[in-house]
């Protein structure tokens, strides 16, 4: 059974809270464990990460959804913070072992609901196993900034393009988009701020 790491912050119920009160039926199991993640970035000189947090983790469909319905709506966070979802023993950083040698698919939105459109069908697509490089992909971010928010689906082989193009083609395909998605390695973003992509769809 999953267990409530931490609450987000303010008045709101815990998750685990949330999901006991949802009545006892037969869950339906997913084929594997997940975990949210929580960062708000506000704190001015703050280093980044240290106000990461493992959320809770889970591992059914139905804790999903009470989840997704009573607290994981990016359109409901501060500016600067994040949410994320991503395999459970995997931390959503650049520094975990298993992240280290990977990058991001990115896409923008200037619309909050359409972040949060995109964000419930990447995550229904990661859950429901919809990727034929499932084992390829770590997890997936929602940024939400003042001028533009941002989405980014993070995968284990930057290297690996021809892996790269066909989870980036899937991705453009499930969240409907027509613009120009783009990916972007680690290991340039960790030395430019602005590192330029190496593959588009």
């Amino acid at each position: 059974m999953a267990e409530n790491e931490a609450s987000i912050e303010g008045n709101a119920p815990t998750t685990g809270e949330l999901v006991a009160e949802q009545p006892q039926t037969q869950t339906h199991k997913l084929e594997r464990k997940w975990t949210f993640w929580f960062d708000n970035q506000s704190k001015q000189g703050a280093a980044w990460g240290t106000s990461l947090r493992k959320v809770y983790s889970f591992d059914t469909v139905e804790e999903f959804w009470c989840l997704y319905e009573q607290v994981f709506k990016p359109s409901k966070l501060p500016g600067n913070a994040d949410f994320h979802l991503f395999k459970d023993g995997i931390e959503p950083k650049w520094e975990d072992p298993v992240c280290a040698s990977g990058g991001k698919w990115s896409v923008t939105s200037s619309r909050k609901d359409n972040l949060d459109t995109m964000w419930l069908e990447t995550m229904m697509a990661l859950i429901g196993e919809q990727f034929d490089e499932a084992d390829e992909i770590c997890g997936v971010v929602a940024s939400v900034r003042q001028r533009q928010d941002k989405l980014a689906l993070w995968t284990k082989a930057a290297a690996n393009e021809a892996a790269q193009m066909s989870i980036g083609r899937k991705w453009k395909e499930i969240i409907d988009v027509n613009d120009k998605i783009t990916y972007s390695f680690h290991d340039d973003s960790k030395r430019e701020r602005n590192a330029k992509s190496r593959y588009n769809v």
